[in-house]
């Protein structure tokens, strides 16, 4: 098993010089670092004990000016090593670490009380150092971690200091219940270090998270719209074949834009993984000893959110749906985005202002994608809260699953293709299918039925216009099956009533209804509906037998006229990039018609979205 420990502390308090006496390893690479002796950018090194388990150390900066490179390094460990030196006691950014790694819900630490050597003896000194610090450590979520004497320098205490890690590695191990930390997830790897190799190309490092990961494996670079190969793999500068999860790596990695990559960047293959700017989390207030900022957050405050490897300017949602306030004092909240991020539920996260500086919150993500549209309906504190706690509880995913699609209403089904409905949207679209249904005495088009339906179901919850009718459509099948409803050919109608064809009044309606769309620019439907004299049936009636179109709820044409318009923006765009203003202008509409149009076209392949202009689309008939 490998662990990722980072180390934290105050500037000059000895953490690389630790790290260099447990390891042999001199976690200061740059020669900036070895100049001026402070490191500046994030180190690494590594201990193996005899059992085979490995203890990777993440060496972060110290000054107060690289806090942000500090989280780099913090985002994606599983335990701490918090090094203070034995004669100069905490300072301010011991307090300042600490409280970082509070916000970020670390639990498992070993303490060092390091340069004891140069108190020569001074054992009263030494046990008043160690008092005070147990007392600051305790106040924070390392409570109770051990605290060794240890000098980088002579030598004493490396044993225990060895024998404390070593216990620290069962500890996460005891925590995850595995070999390797989160092991059930696909792979994933936050990019800490990106450079270029001669002969090799682009190099990423960072924790690896998951797995396994083997040489040839294709990666989804987020967020960005990309896929990298594995090409080489090393594991402390050795080549492996194949990494079970877990502990530092090193990618070599090839495919269009990996010399684009850069830190922050997220390595994966973890389908649950999101690219988001809205953020459900649930906030708690900043370590008690560290500079911080009111409680709860200000809406709308300017913020910067730090997350695995990356970082984002955010504020805290406003409206009375974004969040609610917990039992237990903490916060659910909404967090917009200046720039997206890749995210997955259970990530951790600290919430810092940038002026001034200090820490404002530490969290936890508990819905990568908050809900959007009609959805935010449903955010009620209820249902905040029910998510919350079962985020809290790490037993059952089962029920964060459930506690999301009641937030949402509606989810598409992981891995499984497909989407899943909450049971009350369930429920209602069940008897909005048979509300309708009876609404038509001679019976309704399937195609009239599902779109009907396709409209309520995203008039209640975010959904895809191309999803929402196939959950109709599964829904009118389901219905179907259990004898709520019936079909003859084409229509479908109550069981027992049997369907009948329009009567002559309503199809003189249909055809005046008809006549009117036919023409560039109609009228809305609901006023060509009244002129006509056609009731709801006979509309329905217009689009089973598709002699109209409808684009929206209100806007439809004769499908002749239609296809007149449909072949006039084709004859246009074979000609060059078609602009909305050019169709405008050949049809004698106007810009409302056309972008709809366009839409249309675009949604279904006959047309495709350039930069320059519409084009040709796959389903374009030749």
């Amino acid at each position: 098993m490998t662990v990722v420990v980072g180390t934290a502390g105050h500037i000059d308090h000895g953490k690389t010089t630790l790290l260099r006496a447990l390891t042999g390893i001199d976690a200061d690479r740059l020669p900036e670092e070895r100049r001026r002796g402070m490191t500046i950018e994030v180190g690494y090194a590594h201990l193996a004990f005899d059992d085979g388990r490995v203890v990777d150390f993440v060496d972060v900066p110290g000054h107060e000016k690289l806090v942000g490179n500090m989280l780099v390094g913090a985002g994606e460990i599983d335990a701490v090593l918090l090094v203070v030196a034995a004669d100069d006691g905490p300072r301010a950014q011991t307090v300042e670490h600490l409280g970082l790694l509070d916000a970020l819900g670390l639990s498992h630490a070993v303490v060092a009380l390091t340069k004891i050597d140069v108190l020569r003896g001074d054992w009263g000194r030494l046990a008043a150092g160690r008092e005070a610090l147990r007392a600051l450590v305790d106040r924070s979520s390392l409570a109770g971690s051990p605290i060794v004497a240890v000098s980088g320098t002579t030598g004493e205490g490396l044993d225990e200091l060895r024998r404390e890690l070593r216990t620290l590695v069962d500890r996460v191990a005891g925590r995850t219940g595995s070999g390797q930390a989160v092991s059930e997830h696909p792979a994933r790897l936050a990019v800490d270090r990106v450079f270029s190799m001669k002969g090799r190309g682009t190099v990423v490092t960072g924790s690896l998270r998951g797995g396994p990961l083997e040489v040839g494996d294709l990666l989804d670079v987020r967020p960005g719209r990309w896929r990298m190969r594995v090409r080489e793999l090393q594991v402390h500068n050795a080549r492996v074949e194949r990494i079970e999860g877990g502990g530092r790596a090193a990618l070599n990695v090839v495919g269009p834009g990996a010399d684009r990559l850069s830190r922050g960047a997220l390595l994966t293959a973890d389908p649950a993984v999101a690219v988001t700017r809205r953020l459900l989390v649930r906030l708690h207030p900043p370590f008690d000893g560290a500079p911080g900022a009111a409680w709860p957050p200000a809406a709308n405050a300017p913020l910067r959110v730090f997350i695995g490897t990356d970082r984002a300017d955010a504020d805290v949602g406003r409206g009375r749906t974004d969040g609610t306030t917990l039992d237990d004092g903490t916060q659910v909240a909404t967090l917009r985005l200046a720039s997206p991020m890749a995210v997955a539920a259970g990530d951790r996260l600290v919430l810092r202002r940038p002026a001034p500086i200090g820490t404002v919150a530490g969290g936890v993500v508990l819905d990568p994608s908050s809900p959007t549209g009609p959805s935010r309906k449903r955010m009620t504190p209820e249902r905040l809260v029910a998510l919350a706690a079962a985020a809290a509880s790490d037993a059952d995913r089962g029920a964060v699953a459930a506690a999301r699609l009641a937030l949402h209403g509606a989810l598409p089904s992981v891995g499984r293709g497909g989407w899943l409905l909450a049971s009350d949207v369930a429920d209602l679209l069940g008897s909005d299918a048979i509300a309708i249904v009876e609404a038509a005495p001679a019976g309704l088009g399937h195609a009239e039925l599902r779109g009907d339906l396709a409209r309520g179901l995203r008039r209640r919850v975010a959904i895809p216009i191309a999803a929402a009718e196939i959950v109709a459509t599964d829904l009118i099948a389901g219905a179907i099956a259990a004898g709520h409803l019936a079909r003859d050919g084409d229509l479908v109608h109550l069981p027992g009533r049997a369907a009948a064809g329009p009567s002559p009044d309503m199809l003189a309606a249909m055809d005046r209804l008809e006549s009117l769309l036919a023409v560039p620019a109609p009228p809305s439907l609901g006023d060509a509906a009244r002129a006509a004299g056609c009731p709801p049936d006979g509309i329905r009636a217009l689009e089973s037998a598709g002699r109209i179109t409808r684009l929206e709820d209100d806007l439809a044409w004769a499908t002749s006229t239609y296809r007149d318009l449909e072949a006039e923006a084709l004859r246009l765009a074979r000609t060059g990039p078609l602009a909305p203003a050019a169709l405008r202008d050949a049809t004698g509409t106007s810009r409302k018609y056309v972008m709809a149009l366009l839409e249309d076209f675009d949604r279904r392949g006959i047309l495709r979205r350039t930069q320059a202009g519409h084009v040709p689309g796959p389903r374009a008939p030749r």
